[in-house]
C-alpha cells in the first residue's frame, strides 16, 4: 500500500504516535496485509534518532497491538472459520475426517504455530485465524500469543532502537532465513501428514471422538488426555 510506505511510515507515527503503531500492528495480526514489522522498526528508529517517541512505549503498543489483533483474529477464526471450511472444504479436498485431523494436528502443535508465526510475514498475519477456526484453547492460546508478541515487540522494537536504520539491512534477509526455515518445515510436515494419513485420522478420531464438531467451550490439550 502506497500510504504505508517505508518513506511514509516515520511522517505517520511522528503525527500519530503510539496509536498508530498500535493500530497498524494489531490490524496486521487480524489479517489485514499492512506492514506491521516496517511500523515496529520506523516507530524505533524515531525514538532512538529524534526522541519524540519513549522506545518503551514503542515496545508496549506494539504488544498491545499485536495481542489485541490477534484475539480478533482468533475469534474471527473462531466464530466463522469453522463454518467456512465445512463450506467450501470440499472444494479442496477437505472431507470431514481430514477437518478432524486438522482440528487434531493443530490442537497438538497450535503453541508452536502460535509462538513462532509472531516471527514470520504469512503466519503473524494468519495464525490467530487458523488457531480460532482449529478450536484451539483460548486460554492456552492466549498465554503463546502474549509470549511471542512481547518477545517480538522488544526485539525489533530494542533493534530499531540501537541499531537504527541499518536494522533495515539485518531485517531482510533475516526475514527470507525465516521464510525459508517456514517453507521447508511447513512442506516436510505436510510430506509426513500425508505419509501416514491413515494413522493420523485413528489417533485424531481416538482423541477427538464422535461427529465433527467445534470445540467452542473446551478443547483438548491433546498431550495423551482424550476429551473431557
Amino acid at each position: 500500500m502506497s500510504f504505508l510506505s517505508q518513506g511514509a511510515l516515520p511522517h505517520l507515527i511522528s503525527a500519530y504516535g503510539y496509536g498508530a503503531v498500535a493500530g497498524i500492528v494489531a490490524f496486521e495480526s487480524i489479517g489485514i496485509p499492512l506492514p506491521g514489522e516496517s511500523t515496529v522498526i520506523a516507530a524505533a528508529i524515531v525514538a532512538g534518532t529524534t526522541h519524540r517517541l519513549d522506545i518503551r512505549l514503542v515496545i508496549a503498543a506494539t504488544a498491545a497491538g499485536a495481542i489485541l489483533g490477534d484475539n480478533v483474529g482468533f475469534w474471527i477464526g473462531r466464530e466463522f472459520g469453522y463454518r467456512l471450511v465445512l463450506r467450501f472444504g470440499r472444494y479442496v479436498r477437505l472431507s470431514e475426517r481430514r477437518i478432524k485431523l486438522g482440528q487434531y494436528l493443530f490442537l497438538r502443535y497450535g503453541a508452536e504455530v502460535v509462538f513462532f508465526g509472531r516471527f514470520v510475514v504469512l503466519l503473524r498475519t494468519f495464525a490467530a485465524f487458523l488457531a480460532g477456526a482449529n478450536c484451539m484453547r483460548w486460554r492456552r492460546f492466549l498465554v503463546f500469543n502474549i509470549a511471542g508478541g512481547v518477545m517480538w515487540a522488544a526485539i525489533y522494537g530494542l533493534g530499531g532502537y540501537y541499531l537504527g536504520k541499518e536494522i533495515h539491512r539485518l531485517a531482510e534477509p533475516v526475514a527470507i532465513a525465516l521464510g525459508a526455515v517456514a517453507a521447508i518445515v511447513i512442506t516436510t510436515a505436510l510430506i509426513l501428514v500425508r505419509r501416514h494419513e491413515a494413522v493420523l485420522e485413528q489417533k485424531a478420531e481416538a482423541a477427538l471422538p464422535g461427529p465433527l464438531r467445534p470445540l467452542k467451550k473446551k478443547a483438548p490439550r491433546l498431550n495423551g488426555a482424550s476429551r473431557s
